[in-house]
């Protein structure tokens, strides 16, 4: 059965490549990014990988956990990190799960037969403290993802799980956001002090409130 959004993340047991981890208590409090790479040694993976580990400061300032995975071992996985440093400029600064037995992609629905019947898809999934499942992704294996697009996405959903607002369309930090239809236009101007701009009586923007 496929995962859906404010499901448990599925616990585990995997050998990484910085050592042994079971899931949850990894992420312990924090926010967590699992994602799956199609296979070691493969151009965009390494491109990939290689923009993860030099966001590494974006994530931190995020407390968000990064894992990624895929069906490889750990001797392929340890011969290509220096290839992703290389091409990269960086150093691989977080785990890599070794799922040889498909166990952790086919927890989490990562093997699409009908793309391939053995490579997990580029699957992303944002998990928040409480170990939901916050956001779920899904790319073909020919397209890179935009990490500066997760890195938004991470900032609305930890913004808007503090706060009665939700974000536009193309939002960025910073930028303006909407008061959810759930508080009236009157309990609104209380509560969002900044001020509102009413586009419609359903549609409120007010300055984002954290900043």
């Amino acid at each position: 059965m496929s995962l859906r959004l404010g499901d448990i993340a599925p616990d585990f047991e995997a050998n990484t490549t910085q050592g042994q981890i079971q899931f949850h208590e990894w992420l312990g409090s924090s926010w967590g990014l699992l994602f799956s790479h199609p296979a070691d040694f493969t151009p965009v993976c390494t491109t990939e990988l290689g923009k993860t580990a030099l966001l590494k400061g974006e994530f931190e300032k995020r407390n968000v956990k990064v894992l990624a995975v895929s069906v490889d071992d750990i001797d392929s996985h340890n011969r290509w990190i220096p290839d992703i440093n290389e091409v990269n400029n960086t150093e691989v600064n977080f785990p890599i799960i070794a799922d040889e037995g498909r166990k952790v992609a086919e927890l989490y629905d990562m093997i699409h037969p009908n793309a391939s019947e053995k490579a997990t898809v580029r699957s992303v999934f944002v998990i928040g403290p409480d170990k939901k499942i916050k956001l779920t992704l899904t790319y073909p294996a020919s397209t890179g993802r935009n990490f500066n697009e997760i890195l938004r996405v991470i900032d609305s959903l930890q913004l808007t799980a503090n706060y009665s607002v939700a974000t536009p369309a193309d939002w960025a930090d910073g930028d303006d956001v909407i008061v959810v239809p759930a508080v009236s236009t009157e309990d609104a101007e209380k509560k969002f002090t900044k001020g509102l701009n009413i586009v419609k009586p359903y549609l409120r923007y007010t300055p984002q409130p954290n900043k």
